[in-house]
């Protein structure tokens, strides 16, 4: 694994955590802010993937 799969990992779970807060307290920023990083985390983890794939 390299650091931008972990990063992202990382900022996915994150995000789904403020997500869930976000919408247990009926913030609606911060469950958009959390959706946002979620998202931000996967695309992060699927290039780590890419970059990890070229690497072979």
């Amino acid at each position: 694994m390299n650091k931008d799969q972990v990063n992202g990992r990382v900022k996915t779970v994150k995000g789904a955590v403020k997500e869930a807060a976000g919408k247990v307290t009926g913030d609606r920023q911060q469950e958009t802010e959390g959706k946002v990083t979620k998202e931000v985390g996967k695309v992060q983890s699927k290039w780590g993937d890419l970059k990890d794939k070229l690497t072979k």
